[in-house]
């Protein structure tokens, strides 16, 4: 028969709420059963169930109740409690508490140990508090701790998502061992900080990689302008880690995100079909991958059927049905859309607002992106942003309100942005209002010179009045300058599920020297008919 002791231990693994909770609590203190010595090594393990439960709200309240009815609280005590103070989404616990438990144990004359500080970092890193965390640092230094790999593990991510990477990569290359989570934690810090290459060349010094290396790399790239290259990453995966390494729905959604960005329509099929091989549960967080993976890549029939398949909707998902359909000019069905997101209960937020204004810009509807707009304000008290102002610019624009769009932009309670002026200026571009679009792109140039896009509206603006003079001296303009277009003109086409990229600059990918063969051959022969 199970001992009284080992019996309330067991509860305290199986408790669900509070009330549970408290009701065990009260049997460890009023129990006659019980030693003096049970009873401590009780409430040290209730402690401890409290404090790492996730189970109820007020799970980490009580263990800071519990806490402060112990006397002389060890350094077991105290780990368990800084623990529970940084990991607590309680927002009636102090978000200092650990710091100031730390402070109370070393005044107890309690020393720290390795289990100590990772926390304490972490709460420094979850408040970007870098100097706090280099004061830690020091403590670990102090007490002896600066060869724990958990410990400099834990200073690696602080200094890494702090922005201090020169700290962080002097602490990796001192390390005396290495696990798999420091090389993470390097390799996260530069991918975050936007260096791509170097987070490549420390990946591939790494001779163990998890689920998290493969993950962090694949979306790092895809976040950082690199699709290609993620894909590739991908593939990699697969071919090197076989069964070891098996991709999770980060993986897959990072991987649709990138067929997104490069319209790699083959490679979302077998990727949305290796979904289902796998066994893989495809989530709100997939589905809405999918809807925007189908959608990027033009099958709207496809990104509507994933749609409408998915049993849960949240507020992405529904914006990312809108989206698709803004994007290709289906205004009214994206409306549609969104009567039937507010009859589910689903409320819009600011992105919403976006698509539908989009929407509207795309389709010319023009009285649906007034009553949007105030629709947002009055009705889901949705502040508009800069971004819904230029949507709203934008509409009015290409509809040729030039004068309504001008006051609109007069009325605004804050300061139009480039963004905003840019979606009037383009209006003009294509409505033929000269005058206007000169100062308007002479104003931006101003406020961008560097930019490119002003000085091609303007000459575009020129060459349609038929002023070739001044797209001559906008051009010459800009060769003084040394401004070019950042982005030349591409495009991709997916061949055999390998994406291959044609710009006006030539391709790496492509032998250009096949290319001008196959054209040559084309010019030499008689001209194609076409008959209806």
């Amino acid at each position: 028969m199970p001992s009284l002791r080992s019996t309330l231990l067991h509860l305290l693994g199986e408790f669900k709420n509070i009330r549970e909770l408290k009701k065990i609590h009260t049997q460890i203190i009023k129990s006659p059963f019980l030693s003096t010595d049970d009873q401590a090594f009780l409430i040290t393990r209730l402690l401890f169930f409290s404090a790492i439960s996730d189970s109820d709200s007020g799970s980490h309240r009580y263990a800071a109740h519990v806490f402060r009815a112990i006397k002389d609280p060890n350094l077991y005590v105290y780990n368990v409690m800084i623990r529970a103070y940084v990991c607590t989404k309680d927002e009636t616990l102090s978000s200092f508490g650990s710091l100031l438990l730390y402070k109370q144990m070393l005044c107890d004359g309690i020393s720290p140990n390795c289990l100590t500080f990772p926390f304490l970092v972490k709460e420094c890193t979850s408040r970007f508090d870098g100097g706090t965390g280099r004061s830690f640092h020091a403590q670990v230094v102090k007490y002896g701790l600066d060869n724990d790999v958990f410990v400099q593990n834990s200073l690696i991510g602080m200094y890494s998502a702090c922005g201090f990477l020169n700290s962080a990569r002097t602490l990796f290359d001192e390390m005396l061992e290495r696990d798999v989570v420091s090389w993470n934690s390097m390799i996260k810090g530069y991918l975050r900080s936007g260096n791509l290459d170097v987070a490549l060349n420390l990946f591939g010094k790494m001779n163990k990689r998890n689920i998290i290396t493969w993950n962090s790399m694949i979306t790092g790239f895809v976040q950082g302008g690199r699709p290609k290259e993620a894909l590739e990453l991908f593939h990699e995966m697969q071919i090197t880690s076989g069964d070891m390494v098996k991709p999770d729905k980060i993986t897959i959604a990072s991987v649709l995100a990138a067929c997104a960005h490069l319209g790699a329509i083959d490679h979302g099929i077998w990727v949305h079909a290796y979904l289902r091989r796998s066994g893989l549960e495809s989530d709100v967080v997939i589905g809405t991958a999918l809807v925007d993976m189908y959608g990027k890549c033009g099958c709207v029939g496809k990104a509507y059927e994933v749609f409408q398949e998915m049993p849960n909707k949240d507020t992405l998902a529904w914006t990312a049905m809108i989206s698709v359909l803004a994007l290709h000019g289906f205004g009214n069905e994206a409306f549609d859309i969104f009567k039937q997101m507010e009859t589910t209960g689903v409320k819009p937020n600011h992105v919403t607002f976006v698509g539908l204004l989009s929407a509207c810009a795309h389709s010319g509807l023009v009285e649906k992106g007034r009553w949007c707009f105030d629709v947002m304000k009055c009705v889901y008290l949705i502040e508009p942003q800069l971004y819904h102002y230029a949507c709203m610019v934008d509409i009015l624009s290409r509809a040729g309100l030039i004068e309504e769009a001008e006051r609109f932009i007069r009325s605004m309670p804050m300061k139009p942005d480039a963004f905003v002026w840019g979606a009037l200026l383009g209006g003009c571009q294509i409505h033929g209002k000269v005058e206007l679009g000169e100062r308007l792109a002479q104003y931006l140039i101003g406020l961008e010179p560097l930019n490119h896009a002003f000085y091609v509206n303007l000459c575009d603006i020129y060459a349609k009045a038929n002023r070739f003079d001044d797209v001559k001296r906008i051009k010459s303009l800009m060769k003084e300058r040394g401004i070019k277009k950042e982005v030349p003109g591409s495009s991709m086409i997916e061949i055999d599920g390998v994406v291959l990229e044609f710009s006006v600059r030539g391709s790496p990918d492509v032998v250009m020297e096949e290319v001008l063969l196959v054209l040559y051959q084309l010019s030499q022969r008689r001209p194609w008919t076409v008959s209806l």
